[in-house]
């Protein structure tokens, strides 16, 4: 019988992760002590004022979390003894020098003992302060690489990207990785000046916090169209694949770039997820009967794979090029467009059928009504959304205003907080709902095809052996509602 080569490779190895208190990485976790119970050590990167709180952080993040019940069942009440047997945490920070490890000694055993790290640290939202998002998806991504280049006998450095990284729309989307000039990508520094001086400017006006949210959110978002990047998280991921590139000399280094992660499709169950990611949002903003029109293609190619694919091709890239050391640096998309697209017409079609036979329920008890969403070009939409609700909403604030109604101006007021809501959203998924590229995999293929059978079974990415109508409503749709939303 076939042994898993991927599954002998993580016996007695020491992994570093960042991040690993996000899905991703709690699916990460949970999978290589699902497989390999004989992994040397998992070192977890946690935020946390200092070592208690950030082993509470575990406790009530990742070991409370429904996700490791399969890993519950199967060491009862040995489970504790087994996870910290395996899990070190340690306390740091990406975006500092030495990922913020305080402790000298940890350092030095880190640096001597850590076989693989894996990058996962990132903030996903589109429209996150500018600040926060530098210093998470690009100084991060560099402060790991430069603590990755100490590392002793560091046989693979993976950094968990984004698909999205590309500026391009149409057309077939290469794995490939986009220099500096290329992209006209600024230089880090003139960034981190120019928020600098932002920052200053706010502190000098005696600005809120809130307001300081605001300019930083804005200012990430003009940075980032100025550029080409529909929002901050892919024009600071961007950045950072650079500072990866640029700084890497001859360490082994992976880039994955994922789609969409959905749900987990089969491990360790199907369904689960944390939190409302990105179409999500969409799909439950209509639910709920906030969004009834978007700016939409329907044959617009949303590429998404479930959660537990984008891990066993995490691990697959990591183990598999450690026997194949290339010079070049090697990118790997995972996603479905190349080869089982999901169209936004299914999305929108699900949706419908979905909550037309699980509608959700209002506060006074009342079941909400679906209707079938309605789809405009980008500038029909616009034009639609102001005829149909912006001058009605100023009609109405004209006569709250003249009869000096409280009534009438609370109205106005949280109908008005509605239609700006689903005008940034809108703005938000416009590239996505309008994506005709296709993301290349080959070398996702040619890593498929190098596996023996057993990588195969045990780790599966193929995205053909998705039914994308069954998934969506046996799977994602209510993973989202029972994990997602009340998770």
């Amino acid at each position: 019988m076939e042994r898993s080569e991927i599954v002998q490779s993580l016996e007695n190895k020491s992994i570093l992760i960042t991040g690993s208190t996000g899905f991703l990485a709690k699916l990460f976790v949970e999978k290589v002590l699902r497989v390999q119970p004989n992994v040397k050590k998992l070192f977890l990167l946690v935020r946390a004022d200092d070592a208690i709180s950030a082993r509470k952080r575990v406790e009530d993040e990742i070991i409370s979390k429904e996700l490791f019940s399969v890993l519950k069942e199967k060491y009862e009440e040995s489970f504790h003894s087994f996870f910290w047997s395996k899990v070190c945490v340690v306390v740091g920070d990406t975006s500092l020098e030495n990922l913020g490890i305080g402790d000298t000694k940890l350092i030095n055993v880190l640096w001597r003992e850590i076989d693989f790290i894996v990058n996962s640290a990132a903030t996903t939202r589109f429209n996150e302060r500018y600040d926060v998002s530098l210093n998470i998806n690009t100084f991060g991504a560099r402060n790991v690489m430069l603590f990755a280049k100490k590392c002793e006998g560091l046989n693979m450095f993976l950094h968990i990207s984004t698909a999205y990284v590309t500026q391009e729309r149409k057309g077939i989307i290469t794995e490939k990785f986009f220099e500096q000039d290329e992209l006209l990508i600024p230089k880090i520094e003139t960034e981190n000046e120019l928020i600098k001086r932002k920052l200053k400017e706010l502190e000098d006006t005696c600005a809120s916090n809130n307001i300081i949210k605001i300019c930083m959110k804005e200012l990430g978002m003009k940075r980032a169209n100025k550029f080409g990047w529909p929002n901050v998280y892919s024009f600071t991921k961007a950045m950072g694949e650079l500072q990866i590139a640029k700084l890497r000399g001859s360490l082994p280094v992976i880039i994955l770039r994922p789609t969409i992660i959905l749900s987990t499709c089969k491990e360790p169950f199907p369904g689960w997820i944390e939190g409302i990611r990105t179409m999500d949002k969409l799909i439950l903003s209509y639910a709920i009967g906030e969004i009834v029109s978007l700016p939409a293609c329907l044959d617009a190619a949303v590429d998404g794979i479930p959660g537990d694919m984008v891990v066993n091709a995490m691990l697959a890239t990591m183990m598999t090029n450690c026997s194949h050391p290339n010079s070049m640096l090697p990118i790997y998309h995972v996603g479905s467009s190349s080869k089982n697209t999901l169209r936004f017409r299914l999305i929108s079609e699900t949706s419908y059928e979905y909550f037309s036979m699980h509608p959700f329920t209002r506060k006074d008890g009342k079941l909400i009504t679906v209707r079938k969403p309605i789809f405009f070009s980008k500038m029909f939409f616009c034009i639609y959304m102001v005829l149909r609700y912006k001058l009605p909403l100023q009609v109405l604030l004209v006569v709250a205003t003249l009869f000096s109604s409280q009534i009438l101006k609370n109205q106005y007021i949280k109908h008005n907080q509605t239609y700006n809501h689903v005008m940034l959203m809108a703005k938000a998924y416009i590239p996505y709902t309008f994506m005709l590229g296709r993301f290349d995999d080959t070398n996702t293929e040619i890593l498929r095809m190098r596996m023996n059978n057993e990588d195969k079974a045990m780790f599966s990415f193929d995205p053909k052996c998705i039914n994308w109508d069954q998934f969506l409503m046996d799977i994602h749709i209510p993973g989202v509602i029972k994990y997602g939303l009340n998770g």
